[in-house]
């Protein structure tokens, strides 16, 4: 069976990604379709990333505290380490 395409091999997947993007556009700024403040996309990426970023550094204090726990009770010091 022949594979049939609108435009051509190649543009018909551009074409794909292009209307994609308009009609997520078209949507994101519609007035009638827009969503709520605080929850467009590009807000809600930065709410997550910020989200991560606290975890991330509350692990990296857990961490930190469980090495120098470690630490202490072999009893390596500061000059031990040099």
């Amino acid at each position: 069976m022949a594979k049939t395409y609108l435009l051509s091999r190649t543009l018909d997947p551009i074409l794909g990604i292009f209307t994609g993007l308009l009609a997520f556009h078209l949507n994101e700024t519609n007035p009638r379709s827009a969503p709520a403040p605080g929850h467009t996309l590009s807000e809600l990426i930065a709410w997550k990333w910020n989200e991560n970023k606290e975890m991330r550094y509350a692990r990296d204090q857990e961490d930190d505290n469980e090495w120098e726990r470690v630490t202490r009770e072999f009893g390596v010091t500061q000059e031990d380490k040099k």
